[in-house]
């Protein structure tokens, strides 16, 4: 806290401020030498004998000289003060939901080997990107969507638990966001904590609800809890599955899917091959996982302090010595 400089970003040692108070003294003292010396120099009536005597030299090489020293003591006085700045430190107590559609039609394999193992597998490679200190929690898309693990960050629990996710029948994705929901109240401290743990739920589906209500009413209440959500679309528009023995196109719901991260203030995309994935995750990643955190910036300010000690060096040595 800094109660008596209100001016100032907050520091460590307060008290190392009241030092600052020197500066306005030896600018007042060098205010008043400079008025001293004009008055003696108008002792001197001969100028051209003052002139050969004294060498001319420009009056703001001394004020910048003086200014840069003057500043040089206040930020070095700062620094010793050890002040607090702001960086961006990864939020340990977010929590992720990873939702894995493992409804019949994800296994058309217009996504190769099919679109349930892809979307595992690149489940997996998201989960592995995470902070350690993150929860991640795992749950299935079906007609009953499943809370297959709890937010934890035992990663390799997790991983087993997306491993462990196979075909059922039916899309229940309002039933799937409400199960989300449900995941990250249970994450560790929630209950206790006085603000809402960040959260964020990562959707892989193909979309095409066919089980419960509008998806877009759960999504209304992940809205109100401030948990977005992140869909990827998996498949294409030529995707087909076999169901007893007759082909069946399952082109993914792209529409309901946007529908559903646009409500949530979250972002949708059509992900249909590997290396664009990779980009999906790599921005659900950075839009979740970093909060302003107080930091103490000492060398900052001592580098301040450094710059300002080479201008007023050379700036005094501009003086000081007579060039030819």
């Amino acid at each position: 806290m800094t109660p008596l400089f209100l001016g100032l970003p907050e520091v460590k040692t307060p008290s190392v401020l009241w030092l600052l108070l020197i500066v306005p003294v030896l600018l007042v003292l060098y205010i008043v030498a400079l008025h001293r010396s004009r008055s003696t120099a108008m002792r001197f009536t001969n100028t051209a004998i003052l002139g050969s005597v004294m060498s001319r030299q420009p009056q703001w090489k001394r004020h910048v000289a003086v200014g840069a020293a003057l500043a040089c003591l206040a930020t070095t006085t700062f620094a010793w003060a050890r002040p607090m700045g702001i960086e961006k430190v990864p939020r340990d107590r977010a929590t992720i939901v990873v939702a894995v559609d493992a409804s019949l039609s994800m296994k058309a394999d217009d996504v190769a080997p099919n679109r349930l193992a892809a979307a595992k597998a690149k489940a997996k490679d998201f989960i592995n990107s995470l902070p350690s200190g993150f929860n991640v929690a795992v749950v299935s898309i079906a007609e009953h969507p499943e809370i297959r693990m709890p937010p934890s960050t035992d990663r390799s629990t997790v991983l087993r638990a997306v491993d462990g996710i196979n075909l059922q029948d039916g899309t229940a994705l309002g039933g799937a966001i409400d199960k989300c929901l449900e995941a990250v109240k249970m994450a560790p401290g929630a209950k206790d904590s006085q603000e809402p743990i960040p959260a964020a739920i990562v959707m892989l589906s193909d979309g095409g609800n066919t089980q419960g209500g509008s998806p877009l009413v759960s999504a209304n209440r992940a809205a109100a809890a401030k948990v977005p959500v992140y869909t990827i679309a998996f498949g294409t528009e030529t995707g087909y599955v076999d169901l007893d023995g007759n082909r069946e196109r399952v082109a993914p719901d792209t529409k309901v899917l946007s529908a559903i991260a646009d409500r949530t203030d979250g972002q949708s995309w059509t992900a249909d091959s590997a290396d664009k994935l990779q980009e999906v995750y790599k921005q659900v990643h950075s839009s979740v996982g970093y909060e302003p955190v107080k930091k103490e910036v000492t060398a900052t300010w001592a580098f301040y302090a450094f710059c300002f000690a080479i201008i007023s060096g050379l700036a005094t040595l501009s003086v000081a010595v007579r060039w030819p």
